[in-house]
């Protein structure tokens, strides 16, 4: 079982409480009315499903009910982040290329 930690609520809690939303970071077109059926599509159906670092939405259901962002590893399930919306993710592909890098003594 995964505990999540909630950054609303400042709490870890069970994953049951949890669910996920999608993919997190799509902005939203500014003028949907301008958009062809195809540009619409794209928006609404189509996610990037990588193997590996992804940024997601997630919402706390069962508890303060906000929704958050999650970064988690695809192929381990592990869950590297959480931080509220509007805010920018610390760790990325190249964050942990570069931590890898480090720890390895390898420099650039």
């Amino acid at each position: 079982m995964l505990h999540i930690f909630c950054p609303h609520c400042g709490e870890l809690r069970s994953e049951e409480e949890f669910h996920a939303g999608g993919q997190a970071h799509i902005p939203r077109p500014l003028d949907p009315n301008a958009c062809t059926d195809a540009q619409w599509g794209e928006y609404l159906f189509f996610r990037d499903n990588p193997r590996g670092i992804h940024h997601e939405l997630w919402i706390h259901a069962a508890g303060c009910r906000q929704y958050f962002n999650v970064t988690r590893h695809t192929v381990s399930y592990e869950i590297l982040e959480t931080y509220k919306i509007g805010e920018r993710p610390s760790v990325t592909e190249a964050s942990l290329a570069e931590k890898k890098a480090v720890d390895q003594g390898v420099t650039a």
